[in-house]
């Protein structure tokens, strides 16, 4: 049996870390990863040990998390202090140290190892995380769904039922070639009946953050959201008539709102209630949802006007919110 063993920051991990795990474990029978990280670094190291082990489910991955020299030139015992860390992580003899810096042959030196090297030119995956880190979106093609998950920005559709949230959610994913999240209250509602009580809120909370985080995944680079929890806790008040605590306790809030106005008719469609198509309850709708962003603090954009308009409106404040996300 053959044990192969490397180490990184992997700050974040790229394709380039993929296919080094990925090599490592085809060329030995046991691998080792050591994620190395400090909390002075800009990604969370709890996190990016996370990722790895995802990302290297063949591998047995080990986090470090003390602060330690990072350079030779930071402390005369580096290599000695390496050697240790190197030993406690994987206490085994070591047959194979694998690399893509030249620091791997040394460190292969001080194990006993034998030092093999992958693509030291960044041939196969022209990528670093440093690249990475300055401009992720640049980057893209080359994030493993999890770092995407952790880049992406996400745009929500706020306001009251029948506003055109869902058609322009549509619109603009098709606009921006990425996806959208469907409303998961209309999810809920189409199998359990719409005669909602806190419970069922809750309910589709849950299937909210869960939709979002699958979704996340898959976004490319932006993800449009058709309503999320801020808005269940509106839905709350119009609905039960006050908001129990925990719905008003949003975990993860959407980078941008879109609050969609009322100036359009409202339709019945099989799910919506007849009670709130009255214009003062419309109008009493809208003004709790944007109450609701300006009480969040939560930047948001107001768009009105028919289809076309709110299109166009819609994807002038996304550019403007997020022109990084047109980088090629």
């Amino acid at each position: 049996m053959t044990r192969g063993f490397l180490l990184g920051k992997f700050m974040p991990p790229h394709l380039g870390h993929t296919m080094l795990c990925d090599f490592a474990s085809t060329y030995c029978d046991e691998l080792t990863v050591l994620v190395c990280t400090r909390a002075c670094e800009p990604i969370d190291g709890e996190l990016r040990h996370a990722w790895m082990r995802e990302l290297c489910p063949q591998a047995r991955v080990v986090h470090y998390d003390q602060d330690v020299p990072q350079e030779p030139v930071d402390h005369p015992d580096f290599w000695t202090i390496w050697r240790d860390i190197v030993k406690a992580a994987h206490p085994e003899p070591i047959d194979f140290v694998f690399a893509s810096e030249r620091y791997g042959e040394r460190l292969a030196q001080e194990t006993g190892a034998a030092f093999v090297p992958f693509d030291p030119g960044r041939i196969a995956a022209p990528v670093s995380a440093t690249r990475v880190r300055d401009n992720p979106f640049a980057a893209w093609r080359y994030l493993p769904a999890p770092v995407r998950a952790h880049y992406a920005r996400t745009v929500c559709l706020h306001g009251p039922e029948s506003t055109g949230k869902s058609t322009l959610a549509v619109a603009l994913a098709d606009h921006y070639a990425t996806l959208q999240a469907p409303e998961y209250g209309r999810t809920y509602c189409e199998a359990f009946g719409s005669e909602c009580d806190a419970d069922d809120l809750r309910a589709i909370v849950s299937g909210h953050d869960a939709q979002l985080h699958a979704a996340l995944r898959q976004a490319n680079k932006l993800l449009i959201l058709d309503t999320d929890a801020v808005m269940t806790a509106v839905w709350a008040d119009m609905l039960l008539g006050y908001r129990p605590a925990d719905l008003d306790q949003v975990t993860r809030t959407a980078d941008f709102y879109l609050l969609c106005d009322i100036d359009v008719p409202w339709a019945f469609d099989g799910t919506r209630y007849d009670a709130l198509s009255a214009q003062t309850t419309r109008q009493r709708f809208f003004n709790l949802c944007r109450s609701e962003l300006e009480r969040r603090g939560l930047p948001y954009a107001f768009i009105s006007g028919n289809h076309d308009a709110r299109l166009r409106s819609a994807i002038h404040a996304i550019d403007l919110r997020f022109p990084e996300i047109k980088e090629p």
